[in-house]
């Protein structure tokens, strides 16, 4: 799914995912106050939408269903129709306060509606392709709340928050498979003679290492690239998204001193990473 805590951090409250939505930064207490309640209906939107497509028992045909009733929900709000339920409401005063698009939301609604129905990613494009609608969608949201849209900061954004889901993906490889979804791209697992099994083994034997290493360091010049939009963006934003960077480059530090073994040692910021990661964010301002 879309997205760890350090979603939570950039494509959340100011840079949340969703999914693996333990990511979306809710109500951080560095974002300015009038900010806060947005934030926190946006991401109510992105965790329900997600849980539909990934709690509980339902049908894949039922799942689609009650996402397509969140599409008729934000049609609906295009056109200035009522919405049918109370949230709704509550997310089409925030649209309309703010000047949200709706593109982004339904961007989010589409990439749940794809782990509905795929489990398999052939190649590294496909992938990318997924973090467009899974990720990027969220951070385009934020700028939009934050009155910074132009180009430059959009292109930024998109590579933070592809990178962080890709972050979360090399995290979370085991679980997503007890799920039976593999975001890793399976050219390059055949190109390093890994398959599912080995995988379902929590095996890290063979070219398992390599490969990881491979797909943690595209990862970190994918983070790099977006990393400016730091320094753009000012004030207390500025310093929450520099944090989410530095959370990012931390669990990629730590991927790579285990060498990818995220089976018996899956990276996790600790209360000294986060103190690290204040001070350092606050110094680079």
């Amino acid at each position: 799914m879309p997205n760890s805590a350090i979603y939570r951090c950039h494509c959340s409250p100011p840079y949340m995912s969703v999914g693996h939505y333990e990511n979306f930064p809710v109500a951080s207490i560095l974002l300015p106050r009038r900010l806060r309640r947005p934030i926190a209906v946006i991401y109510r939107f992105a965790r329900s939408a997600d849980d539909i497509a990934d709690e509980g028992n339902a049908t894949p045909e039922q799942r689609l269903a009650e996402l397509d009733t969140y599409r008729a929900e934000l049609n609906r709000i295009e056109v200035y129709q009522p919405t049918l339920t109370p949230f709704f409401n509550q997310l089409e005063e925030v649209i309309r306060n703010h000047a949200l698009p709706l593109q982004p939301f339904r961007d989010l609604l589409d990439a749940f509606s794809q782990d509905v129905v795929k489990t398999r990613y052939a190649h590294f494009g496909e992938v990318m392709e997924y973090c467009k609608k899974s990720a990027n969608p969220v951070g385009r949201l934020m700028l939009a709340l934050y009155g910074e849209t132009d180009t430059r900061s959009l292109a930024y954004s998109d590579a933070i928050c592809s990178s962080l889901q890709l972050i979360n993906f090399l995290q979370d490889v085991a679980i997503d498979y007890q799920k039976d979804r593999i975001y890793l791209p399976q050219d390059e697992m055949l190109k390093y003679q890994v398959d599912e099994t080995q995988i379902a083994r929590h095996d890290t034997a063979g070219l398992w290492q390599p490969f990881m290493l491979m797909q943690i360091e595209r990862t970190r010049k994918i983070l790099q690239g977006g990393a400016p939009l730091g320094k753009v963006l000012k004030g207390r934003i500025g310093l929450e998204l520099r944090m989410i960077i530095m959370g990012g480059a931390t669990i990629l530090e730590k991927l790579h001193k285990t060498r990818g073994d995220i089976y018996t040692r899956r990276p996790i910021l600790n209360a000294a990473d986060w103190l690290n990661m204040f001070y350092r964010a606050v110094r680079a301002k």
